[in-house]
């Protein structure tokens, strides 16, 4: 922010440097300049708010003209009080402003206010029906309202008024891919990068539109040179993340997501790298991750679910069911929730009735047990008892040693966990001697 305003400052002590007339032509420019300019809202605010000062005794149509483009200024900054009393006060004084109309439309838009948004498109399509945009306007409040054959009527005729635009092609581009017509989008697509080759939002939405066609190739190509188009927007690395994570590539995906996270931490990044360390089986980083993006976010629904799937592979239900209740109950019609809540509740009764209230769970998700030693375990409440006192025993132990120590019994209990799952099932392996003799190994190691 102070580099803005002192952006703004030195702009106005260049404009008092020049004659008056001098002055005021380089105001006008400025106040007049797109979004796409290089200059920032705050000048063009600056610049237009000292036109409108000096313009008392202008006429209502050319007021009227500054207001419309303080406006676009000030919800361009995201301004909206502001930007909304100027574009009032511009239709009061020249309720034939087109541009006033449309730009007010915008900010109705990025409001939600579909109905007004809309109301104010109809008022600048019918006020100059020969403006390409003022269609384009109208096409993205029907985008916006799901009525998408109707917004490519509006994008259609602006791009007859228009072929040229690059921005309709994008937004053409983006009903199509609503009606789940991926072709077309990326026909629409490859005429805007035509057009604007440095656009990297086209890149990234058409490797969407190729993801969904099952051009993996493609689609990380786009987002990649989206990435080398606009390195500093989280949403591009973000993006390619999750193509990668939909590889299989997870050390790939969390550098991606270690990048936009840095860029901006927000609790939907977090939570795709929390699922990728889930998918790595690495669940104590993923519970991190979920707990840093609900504590951003605690309406996020999405880490809470996740979050409880991943304390389920811990073997943690209890918390897993906190996690699942939870997020039901901030969506209740989250069907991946409660399919899992249903199940491990399932579990837990199930285990309840046969070995009572005093029951010990063994260290894993008996509802995701796969492995037939895995069920063994599950349905023998000794055994279950004796997975829990291994665990804790082998806790206790990693606590005691050093770095090295640490090392080398990790290995040891990989190896006997390995021998637990492919000597099941042998004559000459006795399960329950077998971690009896482990117990006893790990409890020395405590001590």
């Amino acid at each position: 922010m102070r580099r803005t305003l002192f952006a703004a400052f030195a702009t106005l002590a260049v404009l008092a440097a020049l004659p008056v007339e001098a002055q005021t032509g380089a105001k006008t420019d400025i106040c007049a300049a797109g979004d796409d300019s290089a200059l920032s809202p705050e000048q063009r605010i600056a610049a237009c708010t000292a036109l409108i000062e000096d313009a008392k005794d202008a006429k209502p149509g050319e007021l009227s003209k500054l207001l419309t483009n303080r406006g676009a200024a000030n919800w361009y900054s995201n301004k909206m009080k502001a930007a909304f009393a100027d574009f009032d006060r511009a239709i009061a004084l020249d309720p034939n402003n087109a541009r006033a109309f449309r730009e007010r439309s915008n900010a109705y838009r990025g409001e939600g206010k579909l109905d007004r948004a809309l109301a104010d498109a109809n008022a600048a399509v019918r006020l100059d029906p020969k403006d390409a945009v003022a269609f384009d306007t109208r096409g993205n409040v029907f985008n916006n309202d799901e009525q998408f054959d109707r917004a490519i009527e509006d994008y259609n005729e602006a791009l007859r008024l228009d072929p040229k635009s690059a921005q309709t092609f994008m937004d053409r581009a983006v009903a199509f891919y609503f009606k789940k017509d991926y072709q077309s989008a990326i026909k629409d697509y490859d005429e805007s990068i035509k057009l604007r080759p440095d656009s990297a939002r086209a890149f990234t939405n058409r490797g969407a539109a190729y993801k969904k066609l099952g051009n993996r190739e493609q689609a990380l190509a786009d987002e990649s040179q989206a990435i080398k188009i606009d390195p500093n927007d989280p949403i591009n690395f973000d993006n390619r993340g999750l193509s990668y994570q939909e590889n299989g590539d997870y050390d790939r995906a969390i550098a991606d997501f270690d990048e936009a996270i840095r860029l901006e931490p927000q609790a939907n990044f977090l939570t795709n790298r929390g699922d990728s360390y889930n998918a790595k089986g690495d669940y104590d980083r993923a519970i991190s991750d979920y707990d840093r993006a609900i504590k951003l976010n605690p309406g996020f629904v999405r880490a809470y679910n996740n979050r409880g799937a991943a304390w389920r592979r811990k073997g943690n239900n209890d918390r897993a069911i906190a996690d699942y209740e939870q997020a039901l109950r901030i969506d209740p019609h989250m069907d991946d929730a409660a399919e899992n809540l249903a199940v491990l509740r399932q579990e837990r009764d199930r285990r309840g009735a046969v070995s009572g209230a005093n029951s010990v769970l063994p260290t894993f998700d008996c509802a995701a047990a796969r492995r037939a030693v895995e069920k063994a375990i599950c349905s023998d409440p000794e055994l279950a008892r004796l997975d829990r006192q291994i665990d804790d025993a082998y806790k206790a132990a990693l606590a005691k040693l050093d770095r090295r120590g640490i090392a080398a019994l990790r290995r040891e209990q990989h190896a006997f966990i390995a021998r637990r799952n492919r000597a099941f099932g042998d004559p000459d392996y006795q399960i329950k001697k077998e971690f009896e003799r482990r117990l006893e190994t790990l409890q020395a190691a405590a001590r």
